[in-house]
């Protein structure tokens, strides 16, 4: 199977073995073994229970191989827990990084606490995690917040490290679409030994993915909106020819009513004669410089030992250390002389209206937009050199031969980020070539006035930008900026667990520990690429944060499991389990979070259970010292054929239903609370569990279980999206929001701050359940199935809980630009099959109907950028993926064979209004089409 639930994996939890990846039957579960006491994600207490309160699912090994996944975060992400938003190799526009992120329950990346080995991870990258490397992966959709600290509120993945091989194992992986492109390698190298004393494994692997360019699929080649009820397509109005709002008197010249475009096959200076009307035909299609899947290169060492010092006393070391190199691309820069605050004089020699163009930071006055794009300086392109650091060495042991061991260690994790950004423009040098510029006496156009010439400035044609000399007057401005970030997590952690007493239904466990743990992170950049308090800085549609800071928090917790009855009618066993930590951040105060879990088998093979905790997450450094950075949204604005009756939303919109949003990507103004003057105090709520377990004995090899959760939290820490300050300032006037939006004297939408701050209630609600099965073996061979599926009844957010004007989103079911999509169904089916060398199976997502849009008008939801209350419908998704294997003994090699998404589904259109990437949903559908892959491996 691909998943279990704990119970079926947790045998083989206590004593793994690595070897089983090359195994003649890669995808049979190993015969049970002597059961030892051993602890399972979610519980610091050990155990001989391999079925617990807590609802973990475990992915072993062979389950990983069988799945022929390239990467931890591909093969995470399709689990049915996962929901809403995250980051993957096909988010190009707000990615690139070559991250994959996880979002259980669908509360985002920040809200998922990622271990490795029960610790801590620096970055919450796992495509970071050499795949080599890992044992297993142990997954809790719960609420963990009384067991290990901040950000475990959606739940916990733990990667647990293979730290017992022996031999030498050698793995390639190559793949490729079937439209022959987005092609991967992989080179893998893992090497151990284990002695009487202890072990070594270490490994090395390289992975790459070639690029694919959204031109080349049908589906996202076109910058597409759904508008007024039909498809249509959409692109900027910043194109190279240019889109330009004259004064009335001066567009009727030519016949227009207020904008024209350059006519092509213009050289050197242009007149008046040589522009027209500009229409929708002129618009640039950005989608086609974008990609859709973005290109990464990975290179990774790891190194993992252990060593007995003594007979009760073991030193144990995990280090590992991944290089990504990747990058994104966008299209060439547009230039919005309003939006980008900057003037083109009217006394600029190319300027052929003799008008001023875009704002006068002087006066603050706003002229007539001029929008272009640079197409002949290239690509926006965003390359990212990451480094990643994890080094955990700990000694741990026993206290004699008593039930007591300790555990204490060190966790050192730093994460080093170096972007160099390209196709961008110095802001200074831009705007003195865009002033006032004359024809010198020998014949040269010269900045400045004939009274006052200035020297070594280039004058720059911007109403001409594919002029020879205007491309080499751009490329003389143009500038590269670089950014690096360092993070850095020192941690100490010290713990113990043991029996106390005994009671007549068992004995007393006891699991306590303390920790220090401080983070710090420091950017440095481009001083003329730092963003001022309007988000501006001095390179044209770049500016970047500067994020410096530091806290620490000092923790200790304590988890108590006590047998309550056992060995009675309708009570084989009933345990209580409860756990409390307390935590004091230096920045935001303390907190103490408690659980309570109760499990209850009125039958040996029944288990009820249920978990009750307090969750909490303390603001990330980001999120309190993020500086003004710039973002490009796409957003309805609400204020379409305004008519009046909204003045705070709606400042300078006309109100003779005439105003129609131009762009619905606009500029907005991100940054952290500390830069904001704004105290954030942690996310506070409770975490429920109720669920049953049930291995039936008059049918052995099955194990049924379902989970019902929920999940309620407050004073949520969010960087407020455009969309919601835009819809919730429209909804109440007097909303605080209302100071966010920042609008042009024509009523168009210069810019939005979206500053970080606590916002709201967040309550969801679903049910987990699971199905899975061991055929016993015949003469054809070995079958297991399996069927996980996670159904979400409720996600509901409330930006101004208390606010009777507070508009409630209400996300089940829905895909909303802020919050990602959350399909009521989602569900991974997996059929096993094996006999003697071969082994085959066949994988199954589905991903049930979502919509776009909201029918309540409250909301203001739309699917459509020209109507309020549209639904867009988006029916299931069902992706089918067979593999096959075979085992060459007498070589010591596996070979393996596979194909993913065979019907060669192609994703929904979600448009470009609803959303930011490639017209669709990357971080749900699958956009690559149908994808082959093989893979061998050799073990020496």
């Amino acid at each position: 199977m691909l998943l279990g639930t704990a119970q079926v994996h947790a045998q083989d939890a206590a004593a793994a073995a690595s070897n089983d990846a090359t195994a003649a039957d890669a995808t049979t579960p190993a015969k049970s073994k002597t059961l030892e006491a051993v602890v399972v994600t979610g519980s610091r207490i050990r155990r001989v229970d391999v079925e617990t309160a807590n609802p973990v699912v475990t992915l072993d090994r062979a389950q990983i191989t069988a799945t022929g996944k390239a990467t931890l975060g591909d093969l995470v992400q399709d689990l049915p827990s996962i929901a809403g938003s995250a980051t993957n190799a096909s988010t190009n526009n707000g990615g690139g990084t070559g991250a994959a992120t996880i979002s259980l329950r669908g509360l985002g990346d920040k809200r998922t606490l990622i271990l490795v080995n029960g610790v801590r991870l620096a970055y919450n990258d796992v495509n970071s995690i050499p795949a080599n490397m890992i044992d297993r992966i142990e997954v809790l959709s719960d609420g963990a917040s009384a067991i290990y600290g901040s950000d475990a509120i959606g739940g916990v993945v733990n990667f647990i490290l293979r730290d017992r091989y022996d031999g030498v194992q050698f793995t390639t992986d190559f793949g490729e679409s079937r439209h022959g492109d987005g092609f991967r390698r992989s080179f893998t190298l893992t090497a151990g030994h284990t002695g009487e004393k202890g072990s070594i494994v270490a490994g090395v692997a390289h992975h790459t993915i070639d690029p694919v360019q959204a031109a080349n699929r049908d589906f996202s080649r076109d910058a597409l909106n759904l508008s007024d009820g039909q498809v249509v397509y959409s692109g900027s109005s910043a194109n190279p020819a240019g889109s330009i709002t004259l004064p009335g008197s001066l567009a009727a010249q030519l016949g227009c009513t207020s904008r024209v475009s350059l006519d092509k096959g213009v050289s050197g200076a242009t007149s008046l004669n040589d522009y027209h009307c500009y229409s929708r035909a002129d618009t640039y299609n950005y989608q086609r410089d974008n990609i859709l899947q973005t290109p990464q290169e990975r290179n990774s060492f790891f190194a993992l030992g252990k060593y007995k010092l003594a007979d009760h006393v073991e030193a144990y070391a995990n280090f590992y250390y991944t290089k990504t190199h990747s990058d994104s691309e966008i299209a060439p820069i547009p230039i919005f002389a309003n939006g980008d605050n900057f003037l083109v004089s009217a006394n600029n020699y190319y300027n052929p209206f003799g008008v001023n163009f875009g704002t006068d930071r002087t006066t603050g006055d706003s002229y007539g937009s001029y929008n272009t794009r640079i197409t002949t300086l290239g690509h926006r392109r965003y390359v990212y050199n990451t480094y990643n650091t994890q080094f955990n060495p700990g000694l741990r042991g026993s206290f004699g031969d008593s039930s007591w061991q300790w555990d204490a260690d060190v966790n050192y994790g730093k994460v080093r980020q170096k972007s160099i950004n390209y196709g961008f423009l110095d802001y200074a040098k831009l705007e003195q070539g865009l002033g006032p510029s004359f024809l010198s006496g020998s014949g040269t156009v010269t900045c400045g006035t004939a009274a006052n010439p200035i020297a070594g400035c280039t004058p720059i044609n911007l109403f001409n930008v594919s002029d020879p000399a205007t491309i080499a007057a751009l490329k003389a401005v143009q500038v590269n900026p670089v950014a690096t970030t360092d993070y850095t997590v020192k941690q100490f952690e010290a713990n113990a667990n043991g029996d106390l007493f005994a009671l007549p239904a068992g004995t007393v466990n006891l699991a306590a520990g303390v920790s220090y743990r401080k983070e710090s992170t420091s950017t440095r950049t481009d001083p003329n690429a730092v963003a001022d308090l309007d988000g501006l800085c001095g390179v044209v549609e770049f500016c970047t944060t500067v994020l410096s800071g530091s806290f620490d928090v000092k923790e200790a917790y304590a988890e108590t499991l006590v047998p309550l009855l056992a060995d009675k009618p309708f009570v084989h066993s009933l345990n209580l389990t409860v756990g409390t930590r307390f935590s004091d951040y230096s920045t935001a105060g303390s907190t103490t979070n408690s659980k309570v879990a109760l499990e209850w088998r009125p039958l040996e093979n029944l288990l009820l259970r249920g978990t009750v905790s307090q969750v909490f997450r303390a603001p990330n450094i980001g999120e309190l010292y993020a500086g003004i950075g710039g973002d490009s949204p796409t957003v309805n604005d609400p204020c379409n054929f305004y008519t009046g009756g909204h003045a705070a939303a709606c400042a300078n919109v006309p109100t003779d239903g005439s105003y129609q949003q131009s762009n619905p990507q606009i500029g907005a103004k991100t940054s952290g609370a500390v830069a904001a003057g704004y105290q954030l105090k942690p996310e506070k709520g409770k975490s429920f569990d109720f669920g049953l377990v049930y291995d039936p004995q008059w049918l052995n090899g099955l194990s049924l279980s379902a989970d019902v959760w929920r999940i309620n939290l407050n004073d949520t820490i969010t960087s407020i999206s455009a969309q919601t300050v835009l819809n919730q300032c429209y909804g109440n006037g007097a909303s605080p929001f209302c100071s966010f939006i920042h609008r042009l004297d024509t009523g168009e939408i210069n810019y939005v701050a979206e500053p970080t701050v606590n916002m709201g209630a967040l309550s969801t609600k679903g049910v987990d359940s699971s199905i899975a099965y061991r055929f016993d073996e015949s003469r054809f061979g070995r079958f297991n199935v399996s069927l996980n599926n996670t159904y979400i009844a409720r996600y509901d957010i409330n930006p101004v809980p208390g606010d009777p004007t507070s508009v409630t989103i209400h996300n089940a079911g829905k895909y909303t630009y802020a919050y990602g999509d959350f399909p009521r169904w989602r569900s991974l089916a997996m059929l096993n099959w094996s006999r003697g060398p071969w082994s085959a199976s066949w994988r199954i997502r589905y991903i049930g109907r979502t919509q776009i849009g909201s029918a309540d008008e409250r909301q203001q939801l739309s699917a459509d950028t020209d109507q309020s209350a549209v639904v867009r419908k988006i029916g299931a998704y069902t992706y089918n993926s067979v593999q096959a294997g075979y085992n060459f003994d007498k070589w010591h090699t596996r070979l393996d064979v596979g194909m993913d998404n065979i019907a060669d589904k192609q994703p929904p259109l979600f448009y470009q209004n609803n959303v930011t990437n490639s017209n669709t949903d990357v971080a749900t559908y699958d956009v690559m089409g149908r994808y082959y892959w093989a893979r061998a491996t050799v073990t020496f």
